[in-house]
């Protein structure tokens, strides 16, 4: 397939920014004829195409936004036997860090979420082969950066649908044009990724286009897929800008969604932006609450970021999450290649969703665990069970791998523990159950429109192998995460440091026909390189101010 075919289905996937928090008096949404937008004006060619006022956009400042992260600490199996957390298949934050390394900056601490960098790259599951949407694997060795501990790789892999198999989509494009998005990284990339996706849609396919500045205005209505000439059109006439009210585009997104809704297909609205919104609804909380609100009518949202200076990671992760969809960064037209390209039937076709892991461990076999990463992903106990609790989704073709990091039975002591009570005694009835697992694995999905979840449960016996004799993949995320571990300074990155990760994913590289793995090496000496010269500078300042303090 040609680059600029693969570039095309990369658009595909949904382009929004999300956040927590609740809406109390968001603008209503209406549609405008983009002659009443008030900081915008009709071009004479084309259908709804649009320029820019003549104000002078506003000065642009770092004002980059990262939620904190702290990372998981190690927790004793006899006071927490039960992990459990939703599954995570976004990979905003190794895009988002690879453009910080090869902008010669160190990414800021909070950027680095390591489960997305584990997830970023596909892993060799086999596919499932049973009616369940997806296969479960594990695989146990010893850990590479502390000796005498264990690492735990959990690997799901979704079935996979074929492209000629996807099921008819029905696609919003809600397209930020404020005056933030002027830069060639920005706007000009989105159009170029939408140009490609447009060339790859069908007759059974339809597209509208949605475009947010001051107010929100409907350049393209619902239109057959094959009407390529059109569609093109319409996304080559968008120019930028004006302030951003995202959540009047979100409102009018969703409407022109619900109106052309596909049952039995894929109903998605996808949002690009750099997340920077700055008038309506601008809360991270509020437009959260107004996705929530939508996400009942059965049409998924996804993000996706571009730019620098301005950009609103934070925001769009948790728009992506509340809105059943997922995030991605696109820091260039590669990265568009592969998201909306390569992985279009996982960007657009959910198999499952709520998808939920619990972990049991066997206190006999494991006296302590750490998850890596997936902080702000983990849930309650009780969660598990409770089918009103959302979780994440996992598209067609996707995998996800999930790291722990085990100390065996009878290990030296990592985790924090308490004094005695004062008050209450242990109760004597509390005994293990003589067991050769090392610990139970339970998942909980839902399909596309159930609202009841399915239970998995799997048992982990076979005794840990020797990490040489891993398997390629085992040994390759390994390296992913120790890498994201220095990246964030963790006080849990053991021995690990740049010379080995960069060994460990060499030797893991395996079939690498498009050259990602190889390009992970690079990145990890070009960490090490920028990670010297920070020490040698004095070490004490990150390499960029949108890091955490």
């Amino acid at each position: 397939m040609s680059l600029r075919a693969h570039i095309g289905l990369l658009s595909v996937l949904v382009l929004v920014g999300c956040g927590e928090g609740g809406r109390e008096s968001a603008p209503q949404s209406r549609y405008v004829s983009l002659e009443a937008l008030p900081e915008m004006k009709l071009d004479s060619v084309g259908e709804g195409s649009i320029a820019p006022s003549d104000a002078e956009p506003a000065e642009q400042f770092d004002t980059e936004k990262y939620d904190r992260i702290e990372d998981n600490d190690f927790l004793a199996v006899m006071q927490h036997p039960l992990s459990t957390f939703a599954i995570d298949v976004d990979t905003a934050s190794y895009a988002n860090v690879r453009r910080f390394l090869n902008a010669g900056q160190l990414p800021p601490t909070d950027a680095v979420r390591i489960e997305e960098l584990v997830n970023y790259f596909p892993y060799r599951y086999e596919p499932p082969t049973a009616e369940e949407p997806f296969s479960v694997h594990t695989e146990l060795t010893d850990c590479p950066w502390a000796a005498g501990h264990w690492l735990l790789r959990i690997g799901l892999k979704g079935k996979v649908i074929e492209r000629d198999q996807r099921p008819p989509s029905n696609l919003v494009f809600l397209i930020d044009v404020s005056g933030s998005m002027q830069s060639p990284d920005k706007l000009p990339l989105l159009q170029q990724a939408l140009i490609l996706l447009a060339e790859q849609l069908t007759s059974a396919d339809r597209v509208a286009i949605v475009v947010y500045a001051g107010n929100s205005g409907l350049v393209l209505p619902s239109t057959p897929g094959d009407q390529h000439g059109r569609i093109i059109g319409a996304i080559q006439q968008l120019r930028a800008g004006g302030s951003t009210n995202g959540g009047a585009g979100i409102e009018l997104a969703y409407r022109i969604a619900t109106e052309s809704f596909i049952p039995d297909g894929t109903n998605r609205v996808i949002l690009a932006t750099d997340g920077d919104f700055n008038v309506g609804v601008t809360s991270t909380g509020e437009l959260t609450r107004l996705i929530e609100t939508q996400s009942a009518s059965g049409v998924y949202l996804s993000t996706l970021g571009f730019g620098t200076g301005n950009y609103g990671d934070a925001t769009l992760e948790q728009l992506a999450d509340c809105g059943n969809g997922n995030y991605a960064y696109i820091d260039g037209i590669d990265e568009a290649q592969k998201v909306l390209v390569e992985q279009l039937s996982g960007t657009l076709v959910t198999i499952a969703k709520d998808v939920k892991i619990q972990i049991e461990f066997n206190p006999a076999k494991v006296a302590e665990y750490r998850l890596i990463g997936y902080e702000n992903r983990l849930l309650r106990a009780d969660e598990f069970n409770d089918d009103r609790r959302d979780a994440g989704e996992i598209g067609a073709g996707h995998t996800v791998t999930a790291l722990y990091e085990l100390v065996p039975s009878g290990g030296e002591r990592q985790a924090m523990y308490v004094d005695p009570l004062k008050y209450q005694a242990p109760s004597k009835e509390w005994t293990t159950i003589a067991s050769e697992d090392f610990c139970t694995l339970k998942l909980r999905y839902k399909g596309p429109d159930w609202v009841t979840s399915r239970l998995l449960e799997h048992e982990l016996r076979n005794p840990p192998q020797s990490f040489d004799a891993a398997s390629m993949d085992h040994r390759f995320a390994a390296a992913v995460a120790a890498f994201g571990m220095l990246l964030r300074h963790s006080p849990h990155a053991g021995q690990a440091d740049w010379t080995d990760i960069a060994a460990m994913a060499r030797k893991a590289g395996g079939d690498d026909p498009i050259g990602r793995r190889s390009e992970f090496v690079q990145l990890v000496h070009q960490a090490a390189s920028l990670d010297l010269a920070r020490e040698r500078s004095g070490g004490t300042e990150l390499a960029n101010s949108g890091g955490r303090d």
